[in-house]
């Protein structure tokens, strides 16, 4: 079995046995993480947000409030249905399957996209085909969000300080770094303006 077939099997057991393996749904840690993703956006509205890896739907489900359009896409059977459910009634909300890199929607532009503990399970190569697709696919006032657990742990096939470099190689501007000993998160975009001088507040 590839590592690619073993990692589809694993989250699908996984997300058969439990819809919410992770406890995202309960545990303050994931509540205040979301929350901190949240509030990095520099926007308060965003048209159409791509949310690939997008697990049992909690951050889509948030993500919503503050877009026109999501289109939330895992690679797992069960992982979409258990997000499917999650936001059954929002119908800003689109739910589909995608295997990364090659299925990356490439005819859609998004001014959001959200890569939450997704792309450490991919190796570098494959990563660096995600930030190209990121560039090509971002729109002229886009947004790109990155959120990764940084301990090691069973299955991970690329480092998260890896990962996060090779979104800092695109041509964009990083608007905000939060790092804590858990997870980093980061935030780059095309408009170099603080969220003070997008209000003309400086």
């Amino acid at each position: 079995m590839t590592p690619a077939n073993a990692l589809h099997a694993h989250f699908e057991q996984l997300y058969e046995a439990d819809p919410d393996p992770y406890d995202l749904r309960t545990r303050w840690y994931e509540e205040r993480k979301r929350a901190l993703v949240l509030a990095s956006l520099p926007r308060r509205r965003f048209r159409h947000c791509y949310e690939p890896g997008c697990g049992n739907g909690e951050l889509t489900a948030q993500l919503a409030t503050r877009c026109d359009a999501v289109l939330a896409a895992d690679f797992s059977g069960q992982v979409l249905r258990a997000a499917s459910a999650r936001t059954a009634l929002l119908p800003q909300v689109r739910v589909a399957q995608h295997v990364l890199p090659n299925q990356w929607p490439l005819a859609e532009r998004f001014d959001l996209i959200v890569l939450s503990e997704l792309l450490y399970f991919l190796p570098l190569d494959a990563v660096r085909t995600v930030a190209r697709h990121c560039a090509r696919s971002l729109a002229d006032d886009g947004v790109l969000l990155a959120c990764d657990w940084r301990p090691d742990f069973a299955g991970r096939a690329c480092d998260t300080a890896a990962v996060h470099a090779e979104l800092g190689g695109l041509e964009l501007h990083q608007l905000l770094a939060h790092e804590e000993e858990d997870f980093s998160l980061k935030l780059w975009t095309r408009d170099a303006r603080s969220v003070a001088r997008r209000e003309v507040i400086r």
